[in-house]
């Protein structure tokens, strides 16, 4: 089933440019995934602990996720205010992306924690978890979950497929880059900690930042 989100967001990119601005199709292969992992669920045992949902070590995990989210927030602010002007490229369409017309008062905290929820649980969770057990396969190690010598290419798969996204790259054009090393890093907080809520933490406080920090600027 994991192939199927993969199929779906290839098949996005050999469509018609005036075709690929339809945000309903650029939610398509998010929503295959979310299908895949509903049937991944029901065909599965032991799902929470293998979603990174079990407490824990909760508190541990939100320390971890709160400190990769305050980094990751100010270089990838700093990045995007200064970095890539500083190339000759354009910034200033984030004034017009879907996340820039809600008020804030949506955004901050619930509908980013709500974002990187629904996020996480796809493309680390789900994605990164069963490229894991597919490349230990291939690898012919012993198949567990989050055994080493399918991780480094899982994190990497998963956090490729995350940046190259169709509602991420058509909605942050060239900036969609940065969640290529956005997805490297969380990626790697997903296997040392096995914990869903780190990701999360980590994706929620970097969004805020950056949400918060670019708004101020631009408005």
């Amino acid at each position: 089933m994991i192939c199927l989100p993969l199929l779906v967001a290839g098949l996005f990119y050999v469509l018609p440019g005036d075709v690929q601005q339809s945000r309903l199709l650029q939610f398509v292969p998010q929503a295959s995934a979310y299908f895949a992992l509903v049937f991944w669920v029901r065909s599965n045992t032991n799902v929470k602990d293998r979603l990174g949902l079990r407490v824990t070590g909760l508190n541990r995990s939100v320390l971890w996720g709160c400190a990769t989210g305050v980094l990751l927030g100010i270089i990838n602010t700093c990045v995007i205010l200064f970095g890539v002007p500083a190339i000759g490229e354009d910034v200033t369409f984030l004034r017009e992306t879907p996340h820039a017309a809600m008020p804030t008062w949506f955004m901050v905290p619930w509908g980013i924690l709500g974002i990187a929820a629904f996020v996480e649980l796809n493309f680390r969770a789900f994605l990164l978890g069963r490229l894991e057990v597919i490349f230990c396969r291939s690898l012919r190690v012993p198949c567990v979950e989050n055994a080493a010598g399918g991780s480094v290419l899982a994190i990497l798969g998963s956090a490729l497929v995350f940046a190259f996204d169709p509602f991420m790259v058509m909605t942050f054009r060239h900036l969609h880059w940065i969640a290529v090393w956005d997805g490297l890093i969380w990626g790697w907080l997903w296997v040392r900690l096995q914990s869903l809520y780190a990701v999360i933490v980590a994706h929620t406080i970097e969004v805020i930042i950056m949400y918060l920090s670019i708004k101020a600027v631009m408005t």
